[in-house]
């Protein structure tokens, strides 16, 4: 009895993480053992396996491809509705409710700055693509210098708050710091961009 080639072919293809490819030819090749009567089974079996598993995580390589891109996708400088976000959709201008607290920050919750905020994104400092890691006091220190906040903003109690890439972040390709205004009461209305803020 002859050796069905179509269910080598899906066990090659399954090994080559070609899935989808796997899976098609499997499935052809049982047709074709049940219908001729040619060995086999066991392999076009094994390619099917290979299939369906080579195709579960290439859709997941594509959705998690697709979460990244969209959280990487900038927000505008004020965005019109609350959402949350990933720190590094922020731009100038955003404006934050509640201020995140912690050495490296992922989520946050991003609202009108017409409505009450915590935060407002004033500067964003952008190291050198081709740069090396500087270390976490020199990456901190850089960006906490592109802080500029006016004397009279420091004598009404705002403050600045420095977000500098952390070493893991640097790793992924993250060379964005963000230099935040905020107070302790952390009761902001308006924006500093436009000498619209209200402070408590």
């Amino acid at each position: 009895m002859p050796l069905e080639p179509l269910a080598v072919a899906s066990v090659v293809t399954g090994a080559l993480a070609l899935g989808p490819v796997a899976g098609v030819l499997a499935v052809i090749a049982l047709r074709r053992i049940r219908a001729r009567g040619t060995r086999g089974r066991g392999l076009a079996r094994t390619g099917l396996t290979l299939g369906v598993v080579g195709t579960l995580v290439l859709v997941g390589v594509l959705v998690g491809a697709a979460l990244t891109a969209r959280n990487a996708r900038p927000l505008p400088p004020d965005v019109t509705a609350p959402r949350d976000a990933h720190a590094r959709q922020l731009v100038t201008g955003s404006c934050l409710d509640p201020l995140p607290t912690g050495t490296e920050v992922d989520a946050v919750h991003v609202v009108p700055c017409s409505d009450q905020h915590a935060a407002q994104v004033v500067t964003v400092y952008a190291f050198d693509d081709a740069a090396v890691w500087p270390g976490q006091a020199a990456a901190d220190a850089r960006v906490a210098a592109s802080c500029d906040l006016t004397p009279a903003e420091r004598e009404a109690g705002v403050r600045a708050v420095a977000w500098a890439p952390t070493e893991e972040s640097w790793r992924r390709g993250d060379r964005l710091g963000l230099c935040l205004a905020t107070t302790d009461a952390g009761e902001l209305t308006g924006s500093f961009l436009d000498g619209t803020v209200h402070l408590p």
